[in-house]
């Protein structure tokens, strides 16, 4: 088993932080967890203290697999202001984007039924949000309105509603609630009672031979690593990311013409700010995933990772299963809901997987936060069991796996108040010279690795 060092509060960060709920207040968490309410907030947990621990365990990993490939580390150091900063990311880069977006305050969902329920829902596009509160009565101006802060709701941590969907959803039992739901499309997760934290983080199964690995003559852990990424949203474009702060060079897939959320305001030059602070550095191919096989395994034949976080089926109707693959290749699918609720699961996105496993509510993207780092730990796991057996790799992880392990390391919360001052203001925390070499600019404002590595 590999020794974990404890992480520091403050690392590069020239504040005395002593707690969670110092590095909460000083690194932006409670003013972006608090948007909703429009004052800043404690989340329910100590959630940057968890994030430092997978940072801690992953970099304790690569030290591991550097040592193994040849690369002379003596070890590593990550802190728990870092994992903070990385959790605020894409909040930051948007924060200090040519054009900064505005969120006003508004909770949003989660909602309550007629017989006191409270469930949360998902939609990816208008058609099931259209139909669900149509159907419900609320007037189609107040749909239409809605649609858009309900859609950005993981990009801006708040969701200013029309008080007319609370309202709505409090005139009905939630069997009404759940049968309308399914008539329509639209998701709907009651949130627990019970809190889940008994699910692995992830799980690894070998595969086939491995080609002899070359010894890297890189200073980082996964120098000479290629990592074959096909990923939307946060979970597995993060995991990516965090795999190129490792030293791996990422390859990403994207659709022809681009990834969509590249044009998504705010902008940071030509590139959506949000979309830069996951991405930043990937070299990027275009493939049409469902007529462009051929070209994916190619890529994959020099490759040592490919991840993707497709929704169930997809591999198998593209040909693009594990068994598809090279049999040394690690191949690590960052689902939503993993296998728990079977072949055909519901939308399996942040504030559903939330809801489900009984996460503190926050809109900030908790879950994909965290799940994009478990899923960038299965990775370097499995990498560094693929050096020492020979073998390719299979890991499966999820946000809800993810969202379980999270419950896990957090089952006690630190509930004293901050003893430094609380940011109100991510641009001028991207300005202040106490964070200057937590972070970089490129474009905009964002965390540079959690990691230093020495020799």
């Amino acid at each position: 088993m590999t020794a974990v060092d404890a992480p520091s509060w403050s690392g590069p960060v020239d504040l005395p932080l002593r707690g969670e709920p110092d590095v909460q207040a000083a690194c932006g968490l409670m003013h972006v967890h608090g948007r909703r309410l429009g004052r800043p907030a404690a989340l329910g947990l100590d959630y940057a203290r968890a994030v430092a621990v997978e940072l801690s365990a992953i970099g304790a990993l690569a030290v591991e697999l550097g040592r193994t490939r040849g690369i002379p580390l003596a070890g590593h150091t990550t802190s728990v202001a870092q994992a903070a900063l990385l959790a605020v990311s894409q909040y930051l880069a948007a924060a200090t984007a040519d054009e900064p977006d505005e969120w006003p305050p508004g909770a949003g969902p989660p909602f309550r039924s007629s017989d006191g329920v409270v469930f949360e829902v998902e939609a990816l596009d208008p058609v099931p949000w259209q139909g669900f509160w149509t159907e419900l009565g609320v007037p189609a101006p107040a749909v239409e309105r809605g649609w858009r802060p309900f859609l950005h709701r993981f990009a801006t941590a708040t969701c200013p509603l029309p008080p007319e969907f609370a309202a709505a959803a409090a005139r009905f039992p939630l069997a009404v609630l759940e049968t309308t739901a399914r008539r329509v499309g639209m998701t709907l997760v009651v949130r627990a009672e019970r809190v889940l934290d008994s699910l692995p983080a992830y799980r690894i199964s070998p595969r086939g031979n491995a080609r002899p690995e070359v010894p890297s003559a890189g200073k980082l852990p996964l120098s000479g690593i290629v990592v074959l990424e096909s990923c939307r949203r946060v979970q597995g474009p993060l995991a990516g990311h965090l795999l190129g702060m490792l030293g791996a060079t990422v390859v990403r897939i994207e659709p022809p013409g681009g990834d969509p959320l590249r044009w998504v305001p705010p902008m940071a030059g030509d590139t959506s700010a949000r979309f830069l602070a996951l991405n930043r550095g990937k070299a990027v191919v275009e493939i049409d995933l469902r007529t462009g096989r051929d070209e994916v395994l190619d890529l994959a034949a020099s490759a040592d990772v490919f991840v993707h976080n497709w929704a169930p089926g997809k591999a198998a109707r593209w040909g693009l299963r594990a068994e598809d693959f090279p049999a040394g290749l690690v191949y690590a699918h960052a689902s939503g809901w993993g296998d728990e609720l079977g072949p055909e699961p519901p939308l399996g996105t942040d504030f559903v997987v939330q809801a489900h496993a009984g996460v503190p509510a926050s809109l900030m993207t908790v879950v994909d936060v965290f799940g994009g780092v478990v899923a960038a730990h299965a990775v370097v796991d499995a990498l560094l069991r693929r050096e020492r057996t020979r073998r390719g790799q299979t890991v499966a992880s999820s946000l809800l796996s993810a969202a379980s392990h999270l419950n896990a390391l957090t089952r006690h919360r630190d509930t004293s108040a901050p003893t430094v001052p609380v940011c109100t203001d991510l641009a001028a925390l991207g300005r202040d010279p106490r964070f200057a070499r937590a972070l970089v600019r490129e474009r905009c404002v964002l965390p540079g690795s959690p990691w230093e590595f020495f020799r």
